[in-house]
């Protein structure tokens, strides 16, 4: 017998995940360097965009709690447009739905499906998923979910990356299924510190870009 779920009904903690899936977050430093690590620089240009992103965004966060789809609209996409991730060989797709395989090796098969808010894909390689959550939420609280999302990966002998934002605050993750899967995140950033961190956000994503095209 089929089972379809949908993600947001099973998926609730990193628990969840962990177990479902037989995820472990590892405890090797080595293992998600790219986000601290040989980042590129970036231009005086690029960092006035970045600092009139943050401008904006705070002027219209400090009215209260922003919706998923202001967020987007204020960091996400204008920090993924000056990444390049628009551009060639990257292809956005948003809205994408996911089915999720688990078959337990009894009658019972059970497919998890799900929406992502954006999902950005290079040729046959999943580059970045972002989860624009209301600003009331904390940013860890979507990384069960991305995790789940990001384990869709039809091509598992390559590592996921990821970039989960709230606005307030966003995040990096890096998942490996080669083996045991296992995955490691980011230390927060945010936009609200008088030393904008976007400009830290935007390295790492540039980092990624280069990555994932070499390997392509």
């Amino acid at each position: 017998m089929v089972q379809k779920t949908a993600i947001t009904e099973v998926i609730k903690s990193l628990a969840d995940v962990e177990t479902r899936f037989n995820l472990r977050r590892t405890e090797d430093e080595q293992f998600f360097t790219e986000w601290y690590e040989d980042l590129p620089e970036i231009t005086d240009a690029e960092k006035a965009s970045l600092d009139l992103i943050r401008r904006r965004y705070l002027y219209h966060q400090a009215d209260g709690n922003l919706t998923e789809g202001t967020v987007t609209l204020l960091i996400g996409s204008p920090l993924l447009e000056r990444a390049s991730f628009y551009d060639s060989p990257f292809k956005m797709r948003g809205e994408s739905s996911v089915e999720i395989v688990i078959d337990d090796d009894d009658d019972e098969v059970e497919i998890l499906r799900g929406r992502i808010d954006v999902l950005v894909l290079q040729n046959r390689f999943w580059v970045t998923l972002l989860e624009s959550k209301r600003t009331a939420i904390s940013v860890m609280s979507a990384l069960p979910q991305t995790l789940t999302y990001m384990m869709a990966n039809p091509h598992a002998d390559k590592s996921a990356f990821g970039m989960v934002t709230n606005g307030d605050g966003i995040i990096f993750v890096k998942l490996s299924q080669q083996g045991t899967p296992q995955y490691d995140i980011s230390r927060v950033f945010s936009p609200a510190p008088l030393r904008n961190e976007l400009y830290d956000v935007l390295q790492i994503l540039k980092h990624i870009g280069q990555l994932i095209t070499q390997a392509g």
